[in-house]
C-alpha cells in the first residue's frame, strides 16, 4: 500500500505540477490567441446563441439520434458542477490563499476556449454508433485527427485508448465512489449524527441505507439510458444552480460590508507571498506557484476544461455546426466557474474564516466545512443543512454525468453491449462508495483525472490549424455574412447530410 501511495503521489505531482499547469494554461492561451480572443471579441454573439435561445431554438430537436442543444449542455453540466464548486473552492482558498480565486478566474478565462475547441473537434469528428446515436470525444479526434498525420495513425489510436482507460478509472473513483462517499459522510454527520443505528456485516447501518437509496435512484436514471439521464439533467441542473446561487446571494447580502475587503484580498494575494507573511516558510516563487497551482487545479477540477470529458455529452447535440456547440462550451465554463465558484469564494472570504489582511485561515477553520460554517453563521442550522443538501445534489449529478462518460469510452473500446454492462457495474459500485473509509481511492482518481488531460490536450494542440479554419469559416458565414461552403464534418457522408440540414435551416 505504501508503494501504491508513493507511485500515485509521484504521478499526481507530475500531472498536476509544473508540467500539467503549463500544458493546461499554455493550451488555453494558444486557443484564445488563434481564435482572436473569441470569448471577448464575440461575447454578444455566443451569449445570444446560448443563453438567448434556451427557451427557443436551444430546446428544438431536429435529429432523431440526438439531444437538443440545451439538453446536451445540461447533461455536460451534471458532471461539471459538483463538490469542486463548494468544497474545492474553499480548499483552494485555504491552501493557496485568497489569490487562488484570481487564478481560478484566469484558468476559467483560458479554459473557455479550451472547452470551445474540444467541443468544436467533438462535433467535427463524431460519428453514429450501432444504435444510431452520436458518439464523439477526445478518442475520436485523436484517432481521426492526430491519426491522419503521416505515420501517426498508431499514435492517435494509442492516445485515444489511453484516454479511455484513464476515463473509466476516473469515473469509478472521482466520478462515483468519491462523490458517494462525500454524500454519505456529510449527510450522515448532519442529519443522522448521534443515532445508534447499529452495525450490519461490520458496516454502519446508516451508511448501508444511504448507499441503497442512492444506488436505487441512480439505477432508475442511469440504466434508463442516456435519454432519460439527459431528461433528468435538463430539469435538475437549472433548478439546483438557481437555488444554490440564491442561497449564496442571501449570505453575501448579509455580509455585504466585507465585500470591498474580499475583492481587495483576491487581487492583493494573487501572487501569493504576502498571503503567508509572518507564518509559513518558503521562497516567494514557491509560494506564488502554490497559489497559482491551487487556483488552476481547483478551477479545472470544477469546470473540467482540458479533461475532454464533457465533449462526449456535447457531441450528442443535434447541432450540425461544430462552432455552435463550441459556444455552449464557453457558456459551461462561465456558469461553472465565473458564476458558481465565484459566489462560493465570496461566501467563504466574507465569512471571517479567512483573515483578509494576512490571507491565512483563521484558527479552528476547516476547509471541508468552510461553506457550511459561513451559511451557519448567517442562517443558523438551516444554513448548514442547505449546504449539505447542495453538496448532496451536486455530487449526485456528478455521478450521473460520469456514468455517461464512462459508458461512452467503454463503447469506444469494446462496443455498445459492453457499455450497457459498464452502467450496471457503475451502479453497483455506488454501494462501495457509501461504506468505504479510505481516501486513497479519491487520491488515485484525482491522478487519473489529470492523466486524462495529457492525451486530450495533445489532441487539441495538434488540431489547432483545423480549429482556426472552423472558427474562421463560421465567423465568415454566420457573423460576417460571406458566402462560403460550410465545414461541418471530417466524414464526407456526414458533411453532405449536414450541409442539406443547414441549407434547410435545421441547424
Amino acid at each position: 500500500m505504501e508503494t501504491v501511495i508513493k507511485i500515485n503521489d509521484a504521478l499526481n505531482s507530475f500531472v498536476w505540477g509544473t508540467f500539467g499547469i503549463v500544458l493546461l494554461l499554455g493550451t488555453g492561451l494558444i486557443c484564445t490567441i488563434v481564435t482572436k480572443f473569441f470569448q471577448l471579441s464575440h461575447l454578444r454573439h455566443w451569449w445570444s446563441k446560448t443563453f438567448g435561445i434556451i427557451n427557443k431554438q436551444g430546446r428544438i430537436i431536429n435529429d432523431a439520434g440526438a439531444l437538443s442543444q440545451f439538453r446536451a449542455f445540461c447533461t455536460a453540466l451534471t458532471a461539471t458542477i459538483g463538490t469542486g464548486n463548494i468544497v474545492g473552492v474553499s480548499t483552494a482558498i485555504c491552501v493557496g490563499g485568497p489569490g487562488a480565486v484570481f487564478w481560478m478566474w484566469v484558468a476559467a478565462f483560458l479554459g473557455m476556449m479550451v472547452k470551445y475547441s474540444e467541443n468544436v473537434l467533438g462535433i467535427y469528428f463524431r460519428r453514429r454508433n450501432s444504435e444510431g446515436a452520436w458518439s464523439g470525444g477526445p478518442m475520436y479526434y485523436l484517432e481521426d485527427g492526430l491519426g491522419s498525420f503521416k505515420n501517426c495513425k498508431w499514435l492517435g489510436k494509442l492516445l485515444g485508448i489511453l484516454f479511455c482507460i484513464f476515463t473509466v478509472l476516473a469515473s469509478f473513483g472521482i466520478g462515483n465512489m468519491g462523490q458517494i462517499n462525500k454524500i454519505t459522510i456529510n449527510f450522515g454527520n448532519t442529519f443522522l449524527s448521534g443515532m445508534d443505528s447499529g452495525v450490519f456485516m461490520g458496516m454502519p447501518r446508516e451508511k448501508l441505507i444511504i448507499g441503497l437509496v442512492l444506488m436505487a435512484a441512480a439505477a432508475i436514471i442511469i440504466l434508463g439510458g442516456f435519454r432519460r439521464l439527459a431528461a433528468v439533467s435538463e430539469k435538475l441542473v437549472p433548478f439546483m444552480c438557481l437555488i444554490y446561487v440564491l442561497g449564496c446571494v442571501v449570505v453575501i447580502i448579509m455580509n455585504y460590508r466585507a465585500l470591498p475587503a474580499v475583492f481587495t484580498s483576491i487581487f492583493k494575494f494573487a501572487l501569493g507571498p504576502a498571503a503567508v507573511r509572518g507564518g509559513a516558510a518558503g521562497t516567494a516563487v514557491q509560494i506564488a506557484f502554490n497559489t497559482i497551482k491551487n487556483g488552476c487545479k481547483r478551477g479545472v477540477f470544477s469546470n473540467e476544461a482540458g479533461l475532454g470529458s464533457s465533449v462526449m455529452a456535447h457531441s450528442n447535440s443535434c447541432v450540425r455546426e461544430p462552432v455552435k456547440q463550441g459556444l455552449w462550451g464557453i457558456t459551461e465554463v462561465f456558469v461553472d466557474t465565473m458564476v458558481i465558484c465565484t459566489i462560493t469564494a465570496i461566501v467563504v472570504l466574507s465569512s471571517g474564516a479567512i483573515d483578509l489582511k494576512t490571507g491565512l485561515m483563521a484558527e479552528g477553520a476547516n476547509d471541508a466545512t468552510l461553506v457550511a460554517q459561513a451559511f451557519g453563521k448567517c442562517l443558523g442550522r438551516p444554513g448548514e443543512w442547505f449546504v449539505v443538501l447542495a453538496i448532496t445534489l451536486f455530487a449526485f449529478t456528478t455521478v450521473m454525468g460520469w456514468s455517461y462518460y464512462g459508458a461512452k469510452v467503454t463503447e469506444y473500446l469494446m462496443g455498445v453491449t459492453w457499455a450497457k454492462i459498464y452502467r450496471v457495474v457503475f451502479v453497483l459500485l455506488i454501494m462501495f462508495g457509501a461504506v468505504m473509509e479510505s481516501s486513497l481511492a479519491w487520491d488515485i482518481s484525482d491522478t487519473f483525472n489529470g492523466l486524462m488531460m495529457i492525451p486530450n490536450l495533445i489532441g487539441v494542440l495538434t488540431q489547432i490549424p483545423l480549429i482556426i479554419k472552423l472558427t474562421r469559416n463560421y465567423v465568415n458565414r454566420r457573423i460576417k455574412g460571406k458566402d462560403e461552403k460550410p465545414m461541418l464534418s471530417f466524414n464526407p457522408d456526414i458533411q453532405k447530410d449536414a450541409e442539406k440540414a443547414v441549407m434547410k435551416g435545421m441547424d
